[in-house]
């Protein structure tokens, strides 16, 4: 709360952007006769324009008094984790920077608004007010005694007293940072800026101060050389490449903050008295009516109850037709309704839509770590100290064996070399390639777990697929029921939909919805059991009841020869058969169709145009499996097999030094899943398959398949350029300001070129990174 007492405490927050700020602001708003403080006019002008959005007014007991005001949540959600992109793993409930490379914490959920990010408004503050000093140093070092304004003892005072801002005022976030890296053990680029600018300000400072206790060989052009220019210049220039910096990192969240803008802020309502009413999104909860109209966009995941339309799914599937939609179809949240009107039952609302599961796996993915990238960690554990080590060397050296001044030549040169390293290209080679590749993949439909399932993705050499719901639409239809003498084919459909009540296996559910639009009575099955993949069972008025796939007969001791002739020919038209059987014995069978997906056929053959090799392994009977492997050109089949025959089928090709992956939809291809190198499993099936996954196929379509790898070869491609750049650069960047070829060229490297090598070497990482989303 804010009053004239707390108004003094050194921790108050500017409502706008959440920066911490003091009451000696500059940046000042009276509302409601009480003071406001902001970091930036920036954030007071937002403020100003509409107060209410970032406050909230506390009607006070008495009405004389005046109402106290409180930082609302709009802008800063409560519960905001920040982390470090370069360390993901470093998670705390507030702004800040990184305890282990000194970086500006982000939010770990992007917001929509496209405010600037509070640290960039402070470095551009310090950076523009203090860049006319920086210039009028560098002309006076440069020019100053050809110029001959001032006598040049004077001139290293006036050098002084216009550095002094520079350094201490716009360099001071980087001397904290620096010796913040020192107290957490954890030297890292700032480690270094702030040690090379703190020898060159310091050693100025002495030599304009006292400079009689120099030697004679220090005096140059009359005065004891100084290097305000370097130390001014070197602050400059690291915020004009950390301003660069940090505008770059906020373009790789731009995927993320595409699919928040993707939700409508609003619901029509359906209230139980037939009126309706439009309310923010966060007020619908599950089971809410729901009226969508031509135009708008689907509020929440549920189901259409009334009316039809074609729905545009294209902004989170890829799917560019629209999907008919009618009474019974299930609707994803933040879709586009084209033209009917309909009414919806809200099923998932909040964080449990698919849009909330699909950033969240985005995110996840963005904040992972990639294996190629504990390389270039380890050599940033070492990398200060060996930076630290080789500066002090070329001091000593320079100051030996030097030309004169030759501990002036050793100091700048010492500057140059702790201030050319830079860790940070090292650090974010990979992690900003990740978030990029992620964000790109989600817009195609594709998403990725984890960075180590992007590496790992271009290697995969052998594919497993289950055959329904994969290969299949997995909205199997009811064709016909065989029964024995004793039994007719209802009574057959019946006993088998009453059986398949409790099952989630879509081939239930088509038995299940033939048996309704037949009028048939299902009757309440007992002690149900569902054998994962091969079938189920249960009592029927005290009868026991199977029906699966001959494993499950087979299991159960039940013969089959009374229809397996039959059975036979029904699977040669790549339908799968079930079995009943009735009190331990076969009564008759089941034919339900699942149609092969129109985009399976064009899938594959890219997959194996591309050397894949392609297998498929289905719970369904051994003829239906080879009726739909040769109308889609697989060679290698695997019918009738259970969860544990997949699992073992992984492992079988991994010894042999396959790099496998596993496509699946469902429970049952879970195990797989989990132990393939890369588990890819379909949007459109079950969630323990998706938890199962590190790939996840927003529409089912098999084609992303193919686009998952592209993606992966362009991101470790991307990934090793970033690499190569980062190590090619410090190699050659951290000699050369040592001096080592001065002996042969005479060149060395100004601490002022080294600060601008340094700032620019993090920008071109994270620009290369951004090439991805032109991809």
């Amino acid at each position: 709360m804010i009053d004239s007492q707390n108004a003094m405490k050194p921790d108050l927050i500017d409502p706008v952007c959440g920066m911490a700020v003091t009451s000696q602001s500059s940046h000042i708003f009276n509302y409601h006769n009480k003071p406001v403080y902001f970091c930036s006019a920036g954030c007071k002008e937002k403020f100003a324009a509409d107060p209410t959005k970032y406050l909230i007014t506390e009607t006070p007991s008495n009405p004389s008094e005046t109402p106290a005001i409180t930082t609302s949540s709009s802008t800063i959600p409560a519960g905001t984790i920040y982390t470090c992109p370069m360390h993901p793993e470093v998670r705390q409930d507030h702004a800040g920077t990184c305890p282990k490379c000194g970086m500006a914490l982000e939010p770990e959920m992007p917001s929509v608004e496209e405010d600037e990010s509070p640290e960039l408004t402070d470095f551009k503050q310090r950076f523009f007010w203090t860049l006319p000093l920086t210039i009028i140093v560098t002309i006076l070092a440069m020019a100053g005694h050809r110029l001959q304004w001032f006598e040049m003892g004077t001139q290293s005072w006036i050098e002084l007293l216009l550095s002094v801002p520079i350094v201490l005022w716009a360099g001071w976030p980087f001397f904290v940072r620096g010796i913040a890296s020192v107290i957490n053990r954890n030297p890292n680029m700032w480690t270094l800026i702030s040690l090379g600018t703190a020898a060159a300000f310091i050693y100025s400072v002495l030599a304009t101060v006292v400079p009689n206790v120099f030697p004679a060989s220090f005096m140059t052009m009359g005065r004891v050389s100084v290097y305000f220019e370097a130390a001014a210049v070197i602050i400059s220039l690291t915020l004009f490449g950390q301003i660069l910096e940090l505008k770059a990192r906020s373009k790789t969240s731009a995927a993320i903050k595409s699919l928040l803008s993707l939700s409508p802020k609003t619901a029509r309502k359906i209230n139980a008295d037939g009126s309706e009413e439009d309310m923010p999104l966060t007020h619908v909860h599950v089971g809410d009516l729901l009226r969508i109209r031509p135009g708008e966009k689907v509020p929440v995941d549920g189901i259409v109850i009334e009316g039809r339309s074609a729905v545009d799914e294209s902004m989170l599937t890829g799917e560019p037709m629209p999907v008919a939609k009618d009474i019974g179809d299930k609707l994803i949240g933040a879709t586009l309704n084209t033209h009917g009107a309909m009414v919806m039952r809200s099923e998932k609302v909040g964080s449990q839509t698919v849009l909330a599961s699909i950033i969240q796996m985005v995110v996840q993915a963005q904040r992972s770590k990639a294996p190629m990238q504990r390389m270039a960690d380890q050599v940033a554990g070492y990398f200060v100290m060996v930076v630290v080590s080789i500066a002090i060397l070329t001091f000593v050296v320079w100051g030996y064996i030097g030309p004169e001044p030759s501990w002036v030549f050793g100091l700048i040169n010492a500057v140059a070399v702790l201030i050319i390293a830079c860790p940070c290209a090292l650090g974010l080679a990979t992690p900003m390639s990740i978030m990029v590749a992620t964000g790109k993949a989600a817009t195609h439909g594709v998403l990725f777990r984890d960075a180590a399932a992007i590496e790992n993705f271009r290697k995969i050499d052998t594919l497993i697929i289950d055959k329904t719901g994969t290969l299949t639409e997995g909205k199997p239809r009811f064709n016909l029921a065989v029964a024995l003498p004793g039994y007719s084919e209802s009574e057959i459909l019946r006993l088998a939909a009453s059986l398949d009540q409790g099952s989630e296996h879509p081939l239930a559910d088509a038995i299940v919805k033939a048996a309704r639009e037949r009028g048939l009575v299902m009757d309440k099955v007992d002690d149900f059991q569902s054998s994962t993949g091969i079938g189920v069972q249960g009592n029927l008025m005290g009868k026991p009841l199977a029906l699966g796939n001959t494993a499950l007969m087979a299991q159960l001791n039940i013969q089959l020869a009374s229809l397996e002739e039959q059975a036979e020919a029904l699977r040669a038209t790549g339908a799968s058969v079930m079995y009943l059987a009735v009190g331990g014995v076969i009564a008759g069978l089941l034919l339900v169709s699942d149609p092969i997906k129109a985009s399976s056929a064009e899938a594959l053959a890219t997959l194996k145009a591309s050397g894949m090799h392609i297998i498929m392994a289905t719970g369904d009977g051994l003829v239906t499996a080879q009726s739909v492997a040769a109308n889609l050109g697989i060679d290698e089949v695997y019918g009738e097999v259970k969860p544990a025959d997949k699992l073992a089928l992984v492992e079988t090709l991994q010894r042999q030094g396959r790099s496998v992956a596993m496509a699946g939809d469902g429970i049952n291809d879970a195990p797989a899943l989990a132990k393939a190198d890369v588990g890819i499993a379909m949007g459109t099936g079950t969630d323990v398959a998706m938890n199962s996954a590190q790939v996840t196929l927003i529409k089912g379509d098999l084609r992303g398949i193919a686009q998952a790898r592209v993606i992966s070869e362009q991101t470790i491609i991307n990934m090793k350029q970033n690499l190569g750049f980062a190590f090619v650069y410090n190699a050659l960047g951290v000699p050369l300001a040592a001096g080592v070829l001065y002996p042969f060229t005479g060149w060395l490297l100004s601490p002022m070129i080294a600060a601008l090598a340094m700032s620019l070497s993090s920008v071109s990482v994270i620009t290369n990174a951004l090439r991805l989303r032109r991809s």
